[in-house]
């Protein structure tokens, strides 16, 4: 991750964090996630995280949206700074998250104010803050890929934007806005390098099929 003045060094990392747990929505490192907050119980995790280091942990159920209060969640997730803010005159937060680093759980601790919150392991990512990586990248087989997968799904590009984008950029802003199936989001977000990440999207291009919903510009919770 690119060093700035708001940058989290990897052992300013905390040891529990409040986790936002969603199916489909994926946070990369370095991705940016727009989220559309109205439940009561993720407003106080947005304000606690706001005053105490701004992070929150993405991570997806194990099975879906399955109406469970408390659905199991997969083992890994990737945690957030809150880089954009702002307030709703109906009384929303709309926030933007910046993925920093992935993390494992260890366990779940007591939620507080109606959100869960987990002890965090960043060990095994370390390199998501410490390492960029840079990967020598096929942007023309890349981009053949996506027109047929956009036509596909009946989605539309910008295709003179999509050129001009740095790789990695490219890479970890595909792999979070196609609608992919949770599953395959979570592999995704599980590919040990960048590299293993593009691999794993050009793969799930040639395999998609026509059809999949689209989803609003925020992801609403």
């Amino acid at each position: 991750m690119a060093e700035s003045a708001f940058s989290t060094r990897f052992e300013e990392l905390p040891a529990t964090l409040p986790v936002f747990p969603l199916a489909g929505v994926l946070l990369l490192p370095n991705g940016k996630l727009p989220l559309n907050v109205f439940e009561p119980r993720y407003l106080n995790m947005t304000r606690d995280a706001l005053g105490a280091g701004r992070l929150i942990g993405m991570i997806q159920p194990r099975h879906g949206n399955d109406g469970a209060e408390a659905p199991e969640l997969y083992e890994i997730g990737c945690a957030g700074r809150i880089t954009q803010f702002a307030e709703t005159d109906d009384g929303r937060y709309l926030i933007s998250l910046t993925g920093v680093c992935r993390f494992a759980i260890t366990e779940e601790v007591a939620s507080m104010r109606g959100y869960r919150r987990v002890v965090a392991d960043w060990t095994r990512f370390r390199n998501d803050i410490d390492a960029p990586e840079t990967i020598k990248l096929d942007r023309a087989r890349l981009v053949g890929q996506l027109r047929r997968y956009a036509e596909a799904k009946g989605i539309s590009g910008d295709w003179d934007s999509i050129q001009s984008t740095p790789d990695e950029r490219l890479v970890t802003s595909l792999a979070m806005i196609c609608p992919f199936k949770p599953s395959e989001k979570q592999a995704i977000l599980e590919a040990g390098s960048l590299a293993a990440r593009a691999e794993l999207l050009q793969a799930l291009f040639e395999m998609g099929t026509a059809g999949g919903d689209q989803g609003d510009d925020h992801v609403r919770h």
